[in-house]
């Protein structure tokens, strides 16, 4: 049997629209230009379309040849050391996240190493393997806190890269200016066109240069535009001030004080409280002085509150906040807001001479002691001072470990960043040894890493009294977690004893043994492997 199919009139124009309606039609409605309708009208459609196919390409002029990209710039860095490039291709290969169920097995977590090695990458100065660029940039696409890291070690050719992908175009916003350079700091004129004609990044990335090595020229350049810029640029600008901030910032601040934008205000004001010898600190500090006396006429001495009983316009002028949030009371609200800001080295000379510590350890009428001892709180650590930290802290075997001004274990964290490196890790270790490890993880995220040996002692001995209860380790997971990334490397070898399986107690939770062995192997094993990476990375 054979078929015949219509021929196509080749000189027919070439209706490409029309051949795409017949087609939707069906050619039993609608019959294909140039055939007759019948069986054979399907046949012919698809040669008339086939043919103008061939007909349009045959027919294409050739297009206008695309501008050659400009070559990726050189990166004069040192090239990784072969070995800590391959483990850098092991690290950025590696996806989070285990299949079904909760059990993470003895093998390291290889993405939660990668901002270590990033680190210590970017410390020796190296530059990335240009091969790299594209899984790092993906890395850094999915995870917001590996950016600054990744992109300060991927260098300029990531930028590079990034233009001509929109799926890193992240990293032209990551990076301020998207790699524009600032200019140099003899060039005059380049700073004022960049600060005049930039885009917001390159203006705020040169502001944030200027400040880092001449504070002055950065907020005399911010004044020449200041009474022109939109409030929420104004607020990103004032607030680059912390950078250097110092006793010359205060006229400029203290005009801030009076800015159309409340957020300006607020932060101008939080700044300005800052620098202990400032107008408005001292302002401040006669208001909260009126608030808080000693009572010598008790038994004990005893600290007295005598909180506002109204807001007026220059407490507002001065960053106070009059209304409240929900379920707080005006006075209370407002006080605490004048402690905060009042410079701490007043209080010994207003309350009898006695020390930080003395002043705390006093009693507080009328319930006001949770208040005071939390601005106090937020004083310390907004003005860096050691000496009050210290006593709000207390000691750390204290029943309620952190004193009576350190109400949550957040603001406890914030007191010990206030500390230097070894006196926060004693404090820590001190803590965990006392109340264990439940209450410990936001504490040891202010730890230096690596954990300093009182702080890895302490982790580990606590670990190793949670398994012998015969609890189960994921309640300590997060701690486990911090442990595979701070823990020195030098205490593997103090683990080892932990690898064996316990000897589950009679009221241990079923099988929490193996999972206590396999989660100790697998923090010994990330410590060798972050050892082996140090050793790579060291020339």
């Amino acid at each position: 049997m054979s078929t015949t199919t219509t021929a196509v009139d080749a000189s027919l124009p070439d209706s490409w629209e029309e051949l795409v309606t017949t087609a939707l039609l069906g050619t039993d409605r609608r019959t294909p230009p140039g055939s007759a309708p019948g069986p054979d009208a399907p046949s012919a459609l698809l040669d008339a379309a086939a043919a103008a196919t061939v007909r349009r390409r045959a027919g294409l002029r050739p297009g206008r040849a695309a501008r050659r990209p400009e070559p990726a710039p050189e990166d004069p860095r040192p090239a990784l050391p072969p070995a800590a490039a391959r483990r850098l291709t092991m690290l950025l290969a590696d996806r989070p996240g285990t299949p079904g169920g909760g059990r993470r097995g003895t093998a390291p977590d290889l993405m939660e190493l990668l901002p270590q090695w990033l680190a210590t990458a970017n410390a020796r100065g190296y530059a990335a393997p240009p091969a790299v660029l594209p899984a790092l940039l993906d890395a850094a696409r999915g995870r917001t806190d590996l950016r600054p890291a990744a992109l300060r070690f991927a260098g300029p050719r990531a930028l590079w890269l990034a233009r001509l992908n929109p799926d890193w175009r992240f990293a032209l916003r990551a990076a301020p200016g998207g790699g524009a350079s600032v200019p140099g700091a003899r060039d005059t004129e380049g700073i004022r066109r960049l600060w005049r004609e930039g885009l917001f990044a390159e203006r705020v990335a040169l502001l944030a240069a200027l400040r880092s090595r001449e504070p002055a020229a950065a907020r005399e350049l911010l004044a020449t535009t200041w009474a022109t810029e939109r409030a929420e640029d104004r607020l990103m600008f004032v607030d680059s001030l912390r950078t250097g901030l110092g006793p010359d910032d205060e006229p400029f601040l203290e005009q801030s004080l009076a800015d159309r934008s409340r957020n300006v205000r607020a932060t101008a004001a939080e700044l300005l409280s800052a620098l202990p010898g400032s107008a408005l600190a001292e302002r401040m500090a006669v208001r909260a002085g009126a608030c808080v006396a000693v009572d010598h006429t008790r038994d004990t001495p005893t600290i007295t509150v005598e909180a506002p009983h109204e807001c007026d316009a220059g407490m507002e002028r001065d960053g106070v906040v009059a209304r409240p949030p929900a379920g707080r009371g005006e006075r209370s609200w407002w006080l605490g807001q004048l402690v905060e800001a009042a410079p701490l080295g007043g209080w010994p000379g207003r309350l009898g001479g006695r020390t930080p510590r003395e002043i705390v350890a006093l009693p507080v009428a009328d319930d006001w002691q949770g208040e005071l001892h939390a601005a106090w709180c937020r004083a310390a650590v907004r003005q860096r001072d050691a000496t009050w930290s210290r006593a709000l802290l207390g000691e750390p075997s204290a029943p309620e470990a952190g004193g009576p001004g350190a109400v949550s274990l957040a603001e406890r964290a914030k007191l010990l960043g206030t500390l230097g490196a070894a006196e926060r890790a004693e404090w820590v270790a001190g803590f965990i040894e006392t109340h264990g490890l439940s209450e410990a993880f936001q504490l040891l995220g202010v730890c230096a890493v690596p954990w300093a040996a009182p702080v890895g002692r302490a982790v580990a001995d606590a670990l190793n009294i949670a398994r012998d209860a015969g609890s189960y380790p994921w309640s300590f997971s997060g701690v486990m977690g911090l442990a595979e990334r701070c823990l020195d490397p030098s205490e593997a070898s103090r683990l080892d004893a932990l690898l064996a399986l316990p000897d589950e107690p009679e009221n241990a939770s079923p099988g929490a043994g193996g999972y206590w062995s396999e989660a100790f192997q697998r923090l010994v094993t990330t410590l060798h492997l972050r050892a082996r990476i140090h050793s790579e990375l060291t020339p």
